[in-house]
């Protein structure tokens, strides 16, 4: 067997352009096994250790923190299915919001909403039938109305909801711009130019919200490769 290379703290930080201190919060996070010492106290850090730490800085862009810390911790439970899965789940969410971001698009092009007011039965619709028809929760649907960012008037027989087409519009570019990270002051704005019917400005942030998607896919293939990289380091994948 080969000799265990050791790296001091500096060269992993060097080699990954980050601080010292950002290797000592991942080790007290609990996401990175802790090192051994040398009899000074100083971390005697492995190739082991330097794979978590390339994974954690590869996926942090494409997962966020939350999902990293999850994942490295399942890793050094041993549990790589479960880590694997959450990873998924992860991948499985950006693939439904680019599919409601090209839908937004798609509707924002549309100058002629009655297709989708007929969808809703009756040229209008209730809230569950715009979750439906947008695959937004009815939860959010609220949420965002309590929040000021839809009007949605209400029906003066029973007090129900009445939403058309241009609701669906809306619900679906609130969807997009949140995926994308957007502001809520941002998002209330594009929201006062659609009541407009200003489409253009919102037309355009539909399209980078979407273009935003597509740089998080990479940064999600990218983290991907580096976790492969992190199982066989630790032995819980070969190469077979």
């Amino acid at each position: 067997m080969g000799q265990i290379r050791i790296w001091k703290p500096l060269q992993i930080a060097k080699s990954l352009q980050i601080s010292t201190s950002a290797l000592r919060h991942y080790e007290s996070w609990g996401i990175v096994p802790p090192p051994e010492r040398s009899p000074s106290g100083y971390r005697l850090y492995t190739d082991e250790h330097y794979a978590y730490f390339a994974c954690i800085r590869a996926m942090y862009p494409g997962y966020g923190m939350d999902t990293v810390r999850q994942a490295m911790s399942l890793i050094i439970q041993k549990r790589m299915h479960e880590s694997m899965w959450l990873i998924n789940k992860c991948q499985a969410a950006l693939h439904e919001d680019k599919v409601i971001a090209e839908r937004t698009i798609e509707l924002l092009e549309k100058e002629d909403l009655s297709e989708v007011d007929r969808r809703g039965g009756r040229g209008k619709m209730t809230i569950s039938e715009a979750s439906e028809l947008t695959g937004v929760p009815s939860t959010a649907i609220r949420h965002w109305e309590k929040e000021g960012l839809l009007e949605i008037p209400r029906s003066e027989d029973n007090g129900y909801r009445c939403m058309t087409g241009m609701h669906v519009r809306q619900i679906s570019i609130i969807r997009t711009l949140r995926a994308a990270n957007h502001p809520l002051d941002v998002i209330r704005e594009v929201m006062v130019q659609l009541n407009h019917n200003h489409i253009g400005n919102a037309l355009r942030i539909a399209r980078e919200a979407s273009d935003y998607l597509d740089h998080r896919l990479r940064n999600q293939v990218k983290g991907a490769h580096y976790f492969y990289r992190l199982c066989l380091a630790t032995g819980l994948m070969d190469e077979g």
